[in-house]
């Protein structure tokens, strides 16, 4: 079911693109977290609202919500090219209590023929003078795009209340009876514009299971996430899609969660490779 826009006619690109990344049944990681770009937007500048579903029960903002507003792609853009991300990670500086919208201060490094490098500045939109995290990333370029490109409807607006499902149930995912995080088959909503699933429901799901394997060896003590890392492996292209994982601690008080995220459809292939560094905070 999975439809790469690499494979659909020049005169009938932009209007799939619409369709699959604005559209009311497309794509629902930007659409549903709200994020904004100047790129396909037209805005001055990335932004994202934050919402309590994206907030740790600590009141911290969760590493997924994070990764997925700094979207890091090495430079390239949905506008001009089919991007596909490589590495995406996160040094988290700041909780962002009391932040209600960030903003993404983007730093160039090296944007090559294929290959791209890139890094932002996670700020409060409010005060950009207080820093939330730095993101850096890999990213490599499948196609070019026709021209054509015209900038997307904004997202709507979901307004933040405490009756908001968690992001792991609006994306599909779920513990199974034997105590794995999965994902579902693949759908139109998480899907990307090459066919494959896309980097936010990957994301939700890796720190769903990292977040329960460090609160497990946390015991009663409260945790945080410092840092956040994901290689993009294979293309996800069938599912459903697991996840394992484990933890190791050591005397710094922190707790690293690595996992893997396989599609049991093709073999179970890995499709995702993911380091969290937790803090217990006693």
């Amino acid at each position: 079911m999975a439809e790469d826009l690499r494979d659909v006619p020049a005169d009938e690109y932009w209007r799939r693109f619409r369709d699959m990344v604005g559209g009311d049944s497309g794509l629902l990681t930007y659409r549903y977290l709200g994020r904004k770009t100047a790129m396909l937007h037209g805005q001055p500048y990335d932004t994202m609202r934050i919402r309590r579903d994206m907030r740790a029960p600590s009141g911290a903002i969760m590493a997924a919500p994070l990764a997925i507003a700094s979207a890091e792609a090495g430079g390239f853009s949905d506008v001009d090219t089919v991007p596909a991300p490589v590495t995406a990670a996160l040094h988290i500086l700041d909780d962002g209590r009391g932040v209600d919208e960030i903003a993404m201060r983007r730093v160039p490094i090296h944007t090559g023929r294929n290959i791209g490098f890139s890094q932002s500045e996670i700020v409060d939109a409010a005060d950009p003078s207080r820093v939330l995290a730095i993101s850096y990333g890999i990213g490599i370029k499948l196609a070019d795009t026709p021209p054509g490109f015209e900038p997307l409807d904004l997202p709507p607006e979901i307004r933040d209340s405490p009756a908001l499902p968690p992001l792991t149930q609006v994306f599909g995912a779920a513990k199974r009876p034997e105590g794995q995080w999965a994902l579902p088959a693949m759908t139109p909503e998480n899907m990307s514009t090459s066919g494959s699933l896309h980097l936010g429901p990957i994301h939700i799901v890796l720190e769903a299971a990292a977040t329960e394997l460090a609160t497990r060896h946390a015991g009663p003590d409260a945790i945080r996430v410092e840092d956040w890392t994901v290689m993009f492996v294979a293309r996800g292209t069938d599912g459903p899609f697991i996840v394992d994982g484990a933890a190791s601690t050591g005397n710094y008080g922190r707790i690293a969660c690595r996992l893997s995220l396989r599609d049991q459809g093709r073999d179970n292939r890995i499709v995702a490779s993911a380091l969290g560094v937790f803090r217990a905070l006693t």
